[in-house]
């Protein structure tokens, strides 16, 4: 009842409390990527959630749009901007989320929605992760952020769903609280650095699961 029902109103109710309470603060974000960055001040881009269904998430946007003589962009560590390395340190570049929660793409607590095409490159185990919401914040960030390789977050990913209760939920909020405060100096998962890793064992990823499939 708690997964299909009551998390649903909780994400329903919390997500407009913050939105409304808070409201002052994204005006306050809106206008400083404004000034800073430009338009747009909000970065999108198309993610797969429960069960796979492609949605758009949105965050405020943090690097800006610098590129080299040939007219390409140059790579995200170089457009990263000090308001956006901020905004990403402390994960305030996430806040636009909360209208995808009320949307009911996204919940408060659950697997971090990450690129489709990685979507070819999930073991079944991994692919749990697609049976729930994604989430603002999950098991897998609240345990160290970037600073955890790949095949730990999505074993995480996967005992989060199959752990799933509110004090499941309870614990990975504290977790969180306690992960932003202590590893300030780590940005969000979602960075470009990151996800390059991730680009970079792909095919080994792919590897994999065709010897898995072989064995069975």
């Amino acid at each position: 009842m708690y997964k299909n029902i009551i998390k649903r109103i909780l994400d329903i109710l919390l997500s407009l409390i913050i939105l409304i309470l808070f409201s002052w603060l994204y005006l306050i974000l809106a206008i400083l990527v404004r000034v800073n960055l430009g338009r747009p001040i909000l970065f999108k881009q198309a993610r797969p959630g429960k069960n796979e269904k492609i949605f758009n998430m949105y965050k405020f946007r943090s690097m800006n749009d610098k590129r080299d003589e040939n007219g390409n962009l140059l790579p995200d560590q170089d457009r990263l901007t000090p308001l956006g390395l901020f905004l990403r340190k402390t994960s305030l570049d996430e806040l636009p989320e909360l209208f995808c929660i009320l949307k009911g793409d996204m919940s408060f607590i659950g697997p971090r929605p990450l690129l489709i095409e990685y979507l070819p490159y999930y073991t079944e185990r991994e692919k749990l992760r697609h049976t729930v919401r994604p989430g603002l914040t999950g098991l897998a960030q609240a345990s160290g952020r970037n600073l955890v390789d790949w095949d730990k977050r999505f074993e995480l990913d996967a005992q989060y769903v199959e752990g799933l209760s509110f004090l499941m939920d309870l614990k990975v909020i504290f977790m969180t609280i306690k992960t932003v405060l202590w590893h300030s100096d780590q940005v969000s998962e979602d960075t470009g650095q990151t996800e390059g890793n991730f680009a970079k064992i792909r095919q080994e990823r792919l590897d994999r699961i065709g010897r898995l499939k072989e064995e069975e």
